[in-house]
């Protein structure tokens, strides 16, 4: 772009048109700005959308993740992930919040963190989960954890997840469930810090009881 001289009344026209050449560098600054800019933008969305997607589960969020790697035989090295502060064990992780809340507030809880009560299908998983709850327990005579399992209004009992609900692979205590009439929410039972037993903790208590909670979801492998 170029510009003239501007002619004062009753003066000659200059011999020379004075061209506007301070203008060149900032034309070569703002496009060398916004070649820059779309070359930064090609490569983020190469790099989210690139790996089959791998990673853009983890970048749904602002979670801090932490990942470990993972072999498994016939397959590439991956990693397996959890978001920090949760747990793992085997495939899946967990996370004991630290306030009380009734069953459904617990799930509704749990759900907003992309996650659901713990389903437990295995005595590996019951007694890691009772371990990790009993460290994290208080002196109180009882500490109680929900668990993802309900019983419907006839009295059958269901995961979350829809896990089948097989009574061989439940850790009820003696005696329990009871009072189905009223009683229709699960949760681990812990006597303080000097409670020994590892399985069968399972207590059934009433829905609006305020009690911490264990959250579960799948690791994610990257």
């Amino acid at each position: 772009m170029n510009c003239r001289g501007r002619v004062s009344p009753g003066t000659a026209a200059p011999t020379e048109e004075r061209s506007c050449s301070w203008l060149n560098p900032w034309v070569f600054f703002v496009s060398a700005l916004v070649i820059k800019t779309a070359f930064v933008t090609v490569c983020l969305v190469v790099f989210l959308h690139g790996s089959d997607g791998q990673y853009k589960t983890l970048l749904q969020n602002a979670t801090e993740w932490r990942c470990i790697p993972s072999m498994s035989a016939g397959k590439k090295e991956s990693w397996t992930c959890c978001p920090k502060g949760w747990k793992r064990f085997q495939k899946s992780c967990y996370y004991l919040p630290a306030d009380k809340m009734s069953w459904a507030e617990s799930e509704q809880n749990c759900t907003g963190m992309g996650s659901h009560l713990a389903v437990i299908t295995s005595e590996a998983e019951q007694e890691f989960l009772y371990n990790l709850a009993k460290g994290a327990a208080t002196n109180a005579y009882e500490t109680k954890y929900y668990i993802g399992l309900s019983a419907s209004g006839n009295g059958q009992w269901q995961w979350v997840d829809q896990t089948p609900y097989e009574k061989a692979a439940t850790f009820w205590k003696p005696g329990e469930p009871n009072l189905l009439f009223a009683e229709k929410c699960a949760a681990i039972h812990i006597k303080g810090k000097t409670d020994s037993n590892t399985y069968s903790n399972w207590n059934n208590i009433l829905c609006f009881t305020s009690c911490y909670r264990i959250c579960e979801q799948a690791v994610k492998v990257v």
